[in-house]
């Protein structure tokens, strides 16, 4: 049997996929199953225990050369032979996860027999699929709405949570890089995720750096700030505020395999609305999520054992990119969030 994922991005949707692969895995042992993702999550997969194939698709590199007229002919060239590489193996399902025109596009392209998703998904992606579930409650935490699709297939859902994506190899240079930050004390380690793509998400970088003071001074924690490397300065700055040992900004410097690693090494993450808060909640690690112009009941940290802050605010959540005040966020704080951390660490 041979089964296909369409799950594209972000990093949070394809990380909250991946416990319904995991009960397709248990369903159909045997089973040929690959994945269509992005280039932006590709990482977290590519060594993933159990999935026999990905196909990266390289859309937001393709739509940026489509700017250069002269590279038209050789992009034209690699989109076909990836085109052909999805059509070369015939699927007896294929799941369309994502529920957008660009998944669509590809479930539509695949050669298969059931071509399987929710009804009335945005964008029209539902006419590529032969087979409809109903309409999905948008207010259903978005991992349980996946999990539905592998129950469609008759597979049990006995967890959510997900094994470790990287390899034997990777884990010995994970842990040296790690022994760095551990060998300098005896306090907790935590990890402090502030970066988000929403300027609506991010919690003020000064509330950031007392808290990271904070939990030095009273917690004598290791604090390990995690962005991509456009986040770096950023961190710089919140760590200059707290002016304090203890804290170290590894922004830029990992890939998703060691950033996986590291969430399940730490005591506890904090982190925004974010890819990495849901990494650290299905790889069992507890979370302090803050949450202001997003749903926690749809995309929060997926468990019981998480503790989600939301100040409450008439027009929150508004699902907006643009604020003017923000308030539903700056007013989170401080003494809150580090109440938050501690019962979390007094319950392990």
């Amino acid at each position: 049997m041979n089964i296909l994922i369409v799950k594209l991005s972000a990093l949070g949707d394809v990380v909250q996929t991946i416990p319904a692969f995991e009960a397709l895995r248990s369903h159909y042992p045997a089973a040929h199953i690959a994945w269509l993702v992005e280039e932006g999550a590709a990482e977290l997969l590519e060594c993933y225990p159990g999935l026999d194939e990905i196909y990266v698709c390289q859309r937001k590199t393709w739509l940026r050369r489509l700017k250069k007229p002269l590279s038209w002919p050789a992009l034209a060239s690699e989109i076909m032979r990836f085109s052909r590489e999805i059509r070369s193996r015939y699927y007896d399902v294929i799941i369309d996860f994502q529920g957008l025109f660009k998944s669509g596009i590809w479930v539509g392209l695949a050669r298969g027999a059931r071509k399987i998703g929710f009804d009335a998904t945005r964008e029209g992606s539902w006419r590529f699929l032969n087979e409809r579930l109903p309409p999905y409650d948008p207010n259903r935490h978005a991992l349980d709405r996946y999990l539905d699709l592998a129950r469609y297939l008759g597979a049990e859902v006995g967890g959510f949570l997900i094994r470790d994506p990287w390899t034997p190899a990777e884990e010995y240079q994970f842990r040296n890089k790690l022994n760095e930050v551990t060998r300098n004390g005896e306090g907790p380690l935590i990890v402090c995720h502030p970066g988000s793509r929403w300027q609506t998400k991010i919690w003020p970088e000064a509330k950031f750096a007392r808290l990271a003071a904070e939990m030095v001074e009273r917690l004598q924690a290791r604090v390990v700030f995690t962005g991509s490397a456009n986040e770096r300065d950023k961190i710089t700055t919140i760590m200059n505020q707290a002016d304090g040992s203890g804290l170290y900004n590894w922004a830029g410097t990992t890939n998703l395999r060691e950033l996986a690693y590291l969430c399940k090494k730490a005591r506890v993450v904090i982190s925004t609305d974010s890819g990495p808060m849901h990494l650290a909640a299905v790889l069992g690690t507890p979370v302090v999520a803050l949450f202001g112009p997003t749903a926690p009941w749809r995309t929060g940290p997926y468990g019981s054992r998480h503790r989600v802050l939301r100040m409450e605010r008439d027009c929150s959540p508004c699902f907006q990119r643009n604020c003017e005040t923000i308030e539903c966020m700056t007013t989170i704080e401080v003494a809150d969030v580090l109440r938050a951390v501690v019962e979390q660490l007094d319950k392990e």
